[in-house]
């Protein structure tokens, strides 16, 4: 038997949150380092994947299949398509960062409630996550997708609610109540969309008799298989249902402003950049793969709540006084423009789709790290307390205009490649939605240049005159973020050639062909 290597690349993270949890209490400092070690571990695993897999080949590769829960049909399968080889590249490169960025947020805190923050259960937390995400995008099998889909969100309800903001340390009471208010909000949205997936996942059983998706799409290929029409539409309603919760869609949103608010920096990142990715994924591998005439059904009202979603969330974002919140209103924002790839049913749209998946995942890791640095040292995260930053602390305003001009999708930034294939995508068959999705991009570069002003310009206010500027921990986390935002932006060559051919074979499951440019003829 070949080596299982997309077991090992979700066991390792598992393992590790295990031994992380259990080193003893005294040993802080251990806990952290084998934290870091493991996800440093599970990086060269997935870079092993990415490497392993071939652009060209077979659809689905590396492929695990065992028998599971025999009387039910359940299969613990996994493979991979170029999809999901990039996101799990970018789940593997950024846990490892937000560890380090959060390097002392679970520290012991001295408080009025005398709550104490355990360092081993924070770090071990994250490991957990970061192995439920690497194995739900391996996943073939439904049912061990699903499982995967709620289990995550049991560390990611801790971590929300267990692990607040520094910035509110003067207020222990109300902070609290905040907390748990937003880690109940996350878990009872995602919660309600994962009952309702599981109505569909059993629907899917008894029409189809098992839950593997290359039988089920091999069935309906030969002709096997044959849904009705309405019992595949209200299927494809349960899965999308769940899916436009975690991605989130509007609106189905408004756990996401509340959640990252709440959270530290690193967590609120572990959430719109890693944990949100599984619902946009699982639109393209399930959604579209299992119910393709459903998807084309639906895809007109879709559109519109991308459009909705990409023009309110950005509306929202230019009236926020809170940087935090700012930022998971841009997300709601770019996450329209992802949904709104995916259902152009184009080849250019779902690339550009899954590249802004990578691409929004690194820009807006840098930029709420870096914003979170900035809050750690002012305690605040209203807007109105900053002024003149760039003046003390000029390699901090540095990082952060990079990471908001990203989010604004700036030429020779990362982002800019994948909104330009989303766009141009949707233009070619949905001109319409194409023009009214541009006005998004004014209102990027409205609300990300207006957050700059006022707090990087302008006079130096008082309290920030002694901020201190990134220090070598914080740089170190930084750095490289910036570096890929750069290189993906100028060649992206590398991310294209791994997801078109797993595009292709998406365009081919709602058996779409791109539209055809319309030329005069020479007169």
């Amino acid at each position: 038997m070949s080596f299982p290597l997309l077991t090992a690349t979700a066991a390792l993270p598992a393992l590790g949150a295990i031994a992380t949890a259990a080193v003893p209490a005294g040993r802080r400092a251990a806990a952290k380092w084998l934290a870091l070690l493991v996800s440093l571990g599970t990086l060269v695993l997935a870079a092993v994947v990415a490497v392993r897999f071939e652009p060209g080949g077979a659809r689905y590769q590396l492929t695990e299949s065992h028998a599971w829960i025999k009387d039910f049909g359940v299969r613990y399968e996994l493979g991979v398509d170029g999809i999901a080889v990039a996101l799990i590249a970018l789940t593997a490169v950024l846990i490892p960062f937000i560890i380090l960025a959060g390097w002392h947020d679970a520290d012991p805190l001295e408080t009025k409630s005398k709550r104490w923050r355990p360092t081993q259960g924070f770090f071990a937390l994250i490991l957990s996550v970061e192995a439920m995400v690497i194995l739900s995008f391996e996943a073939t099998d439904v049912f061990l997708f699903y499982i995967l889909f709620e289990a995550m969100l049991i560390p990611m309800y801790f971590l929300i609610g267990g692990f607040g903001d520094r910035a509110h340390a003067g207020s222990d009471e109300n902070a609290a109540a905040q907390r748990s208010y937003a880690a109940v909000k996350f878990l009872l949205y995602n919660l309600a969309g994962g009952l309702i997936m599981l109505a569909a996942v059993i629907g899917l059983y008894v029409v189809a008799g098992n839950f593997s998706l290359t039988e089920i799409a091999e069935a309906r290929a030969n002709g096997t298989l044959d849904m009705a029409t309405n019992t595949e539409r209200l299927l494809f309603l349960g899965f999308f249902f769940a899916f436009a919760v975690k991605a989130p869609l509007w609106p189905l949103h408004t756990w996401l402003p509340n959640a990252m608010g709440e959270s530290t920096a690193p967590v609120a990142v572990l959430i719109t950049a890693v944990v949100d990715k599984v619902g946009t994924f699982a639109m393209l591998r399930f959604c579209l793969g299992l119910f393709p005439e459903a998807s084309e059904w639906a895809t007109p009202v879709i559109l519109a709540l991308a459009l909705i979603s990409i023009v309110y969330g950005a509306l929202l974002a230019v009236g926020q006084r809170d940087i935090k919140r700012l930022i998971a209103y841009a997300s709601i924002s770019h996450f329209g423009f992802i949904v709104m790839g995916i259902f152009a049913m184009t080849s250019q749209g779902q690339s550009g789709a899954t590249l802004y998946m990578v691409n929004h995942g690194i820009s807006t890791a840098a930029l709420m790290l870096v914003a979170g640095f900035l809050i750690s040292r002012r305690g605040s995260r209203l807007i109105a307390d900053y002024g003149g930053v760039q003046k003390v602390a000029p390699m901090l305003a540095g990082t952060f205009l990079i990471g908001g001009l990203a989010t604004l999708s700036l030429p020779g930034l990362a982002p800019f490649v994948s909104e330009f294939l989303v766009l141009v995508g949707t233009f070619a068959r949905y001109p319409v939605v194409g023009i009214i999705a541009t006005f998004g991009i004014v209102l990027a570069a409205l609300y990300t240049l207006v957050l700059y002003q006022r707090t990087m310009t302008g006079p130096v206010k008082e309290e920030v005159r002694t901020l201190p500027d990134l220090r070598l921990r914080e740089l170190v986390v930084i750095t490289p973020l910036i570096a890929l935002l750069i290189f993906l932006g100028v060649y992206p060559k590398p991310l294209t050639d791994i997801v078109n051919p797993a595009v292709e074979h998406t365009m081919s499951d709602v058996q779409k062909k791109d539209p055809q440019p319309e030329v005069e003829a020479a007169k």
